[in-house]
């Protein structure tokens, strides 16, 4: 069986959006397998950013992710890497479809409300920084 990781953003948790996200997740048929709200550290943000670490953008990602809380989860099910993908929408607000999470709440590229892994190597890496085996539930 699949997983993945998503993150519900500060402006999502902040918007009262979390409720609603999850909602869809698991009309979906994703099984939750390991959630927790958080505020992340900066430290961890780092990391879990690394590969933008050269862009421009970095910094204001990181200042962004650590703003409040999230909602981090792992996700469980077949296809659930790609699957999630298409449910989020586009990364830009502005191209995200309508019936997507960004589509129907996301307000602008910096907040756009939810991450997820973008593929399995991604997935593996961002669920270990954020969860240890023993907070996985079945």
């Amino acid at each position: 069986m699949e997983r993945t990781f998503a993150m519900i953003k500060p402006d999502g948790v902040r918007r009262g959006l979390t409720g609603k996200i999850i909602q869809r997740l698991e009309d979906k048929g994703f099984k939750i397998v390991a959630l927790k709200k958080m505020r992340i550290s900066f430290d961890l943000a780092e990391e879990h950013y690394g590969e933008h670490k050269e862009k421009p953008f970095f910094k204001p990602l990181v200042e962004f992710i650590t703003s409040g809380p999230v909602v981090a989860m792992v996700l469980e099910g077949p296809g659930v890497i790609a699957e999630l993908r298409k449910m989020m929408g586009a990364t830009n607000p502005a191209d995200a479809l309508p019936g997507t999470i960004r589509g129907d709440f996301a307000t602008t590229i910096d907040e756009n409300v939810i991450h997820g892994s973008a593929n399995e190597a991604d997935a593996e890496r961002e669920i270990a920084l954020f969860f240890r085996p023993e907070e996985f539930v079945s």
